[in-house]
């Protein structure tokens, strides 16, 4: 394949092609899939009681909170992406602005990330699609459940492989019917609950601006656990940058669907956290975490009609299933481009023009993990293995999140004090974006060293902890079996100065060095470069 030449008249890029299809969606298909990719309908019904658990009342405060360092961390994404809009993202601009080793198990943590989400949302689509037929007892039952799980990965494999149209197309038509679904459960449990509604001994509890306050949380502890909760609601939105060189206008539109799915996002997220929570209060939400909406649902709309929201979850986590499986293979395929995996993650299908290799790997490997932390929790051999699975993606998040802020930091260095814009749109938000998440990280991995009583530990710590984080840690002799073997990649050196002007001026970027050619037989030649 051949390397792109920069944009007359501006800094420009040189971005390897990849044989990805160039232009197939535009701004609203981008924005549909990153508001997509975070799934609102699933990620509330799988994490909403959770957070509550964590800040009681403050659940929605929580929520608020967490868009900040989204919106900032997108801020550094919008800018990056202007810089280079390689479908690795935060591989190919931690390798820029850090070095191979950084890149590469910052591309490692999307991976990560990616398929510790897929039991979950394996797991919810199989429970909601029985709930959705009224076959209650097959929805509790594990064996069918995870056989529909395991179904519906394969399927939305499928579809990536089949095209990135396709994706998007599906896309509007889940999205269109949750959100709405979600605006109808939300007006009508808001309206119950300042009618003062009662029903099935459960009482509607009146909004309260202090729900919306951030200070009112009892502790720091309780707002770094419940903050990595909501980050994970939040999570997803960077899929929108992921598919930037299938996008139009590569350098600015998927930038610009990021921010403006944050804030669909936010949005979204306040209304119905307050509409779900005046249904009957935190301690309804606590008591029913494993499945809020379905039971808020059935005391706001009644059985029958409840089937909407039911329906509108299954979708969600059908859409974000397919919609996690496609950074995770752009990822990958951006890495092998660039000669930090093996060739063959690089191949792209001649017919449909998406990376079918890694995309069908990944999606073999997340059911190979399903099917093993089903395996595990079924038996009782390591607590709730698929719930700590979750917590686990988290840590997973921060990190890759984190290091993209310090990374468009450091790598408009130069330029940060040349105007207001710059100093606060590419320097103080991305750090103070990454800096929040940092904090969420270290402080909730060190309250997991010491598990409460009633937590069941691995090695005296919390079995998220040693998921998350272990996970994150198991790529780094990863990285160095491979750098043994092919070492090219870590051979490069850091991108050399001037770089860029935020404004997409200056000096043009060149495609990472030590990249080649991909053909039906795999990597070629070595492009010129530092470690060419």
């Amino acid at each position: 394949m051949t390397q792109t030449a920069p944009n007359e008249g501006d800094g420009g890029t040189s971005v390897l092609d990849k044989g990805l299809k160039v232009g197939a969606i535009g701004l609203l298909s981008a924005v549909v899939i990153g508001v997509a990719s975070t799934a609102p309908g699933y990620s509330l019904a799988a994490s909403i009681g959770f957070v509550a658990g964590e800040v009681g009342d403050q659940a929605p405060a929580i929520m608020l909170m967490a868009f900040v360092p989204m919106i900032f961390i997108a801020s550094a994404y919008f800018y990056m992406n202007r810089a280079d809009p390689d479908c690795g993202t935060s591989f190919t601009w931690a390798t820029r602005a850090f070095g191979p080793k950084s890149g590469w198990i910052t591309g490692w943590g999307i991976i990560i990330a990616d398929l510790l989400v897929m039991p979950s949302l394996a797991g919810i689509t199989g429970i909601y699609f029985f709930k959705l037929l009224g076959l209650d007892s097959l929805a509790d039952n594990t064996v069918w459940t995870t056989v529909v799980g395991v179904i519906f990965i394969l399927a939305m494999t499928l579809i990536c492989v089949i095209g990135i149209e396709l994706n998007a197309r599906t896309q509007f038509v889940l999205l269109a019917l949750e959100l709405v679904i979600l605006v109808v459960f939300s007006v009508v449990a808001l309206y119950f609950a300042f009618a003062g509604h009662t029903k099935g001994g459960v009482t509607s509890v009146t909004p309260k601006l202090s729900w919306f306050n951030p200070f009112a949380i009892h502790s720091w502890g309780a707002v770094s656990a419940g903050l990595l909760i909501a980050i994970f609601l939040y999570w997803g939105w960077d899929t929108a940058v992921s598919v930037n060189e299938e996008t139009k206008d590569s350098k600015k539109t998927p930038g610009k669907a990021a921010v403006i799915s944050t804030v669909v996002l936010v949005l979204t997220y306040l209304v119905t956290a307050a509409a779900v929570q005046s249904v009957g209060g935190s301690d309804f939400m606590v008591q029913n975490q494993s499945d809020v909406l379905s039971a808020a649902g059935v005391v706001v709309l009644g059985s029958w009609i409840n089937k909407l929201l039911i329906f509108a979850v299954l979708t969600s986590a059908a859409a974000s299933t397919q919609t996690t499986i496609l950074p995770a293979a752009r990822s990958s395929l951006s890495m092998a481009v660039h000669k930090a995996l093996p060739a063959w993650y690089g191949k792209v299908d001649a017919k449909f023009l998406t990376p079918a290799n890694t995309t069908w790997a990944f999606g073999i490997v997340s059911v190979v993990w399903y099917v093993g932390l089903t395996v595990l929790s079924a038996q009782g051999l390591g607590g709730d293995v698929l719930g700590d699975s979750i917590v686990g993606v988290g840590y997973a998040i921060a990190f890759y999140y984190g290091v993209t802020g310090f990374a468009c930091v450091w790598y408009y260095r130069t330029s940060l004090f040349k105007s207001v814009k710059n100093f606060f749109f590419v320097g103080l938000f991305p750090f103070l974006g990454a800096l929040i998440l940092g904090y969420a990280f270290v402080k909730s991995a060190w309250d997991a060293l010491s598990p409460a009583s009633d937590t069941y530990a691995w090695f005296g710590l919390s079995p998220s902890l040693v998921i998350g984080v272990g996970l994150i840690l198991l790529g780094i002799p990863i990285m160095l079996i491979w750098w043994a073997k092919s070492p090219t990649f870590f051979q490069r050196k850091h991108d050399p100065l001037p770089h860029p002007e935020p404004d997409g001026t200056g000096a043009a970027v060149p495609a990472l060095s030590g990249a080649g050619t991909v053909t039906e037989a795999g990597i070629g030649a070595t492009t010129e470069g530092s470690d060419g």
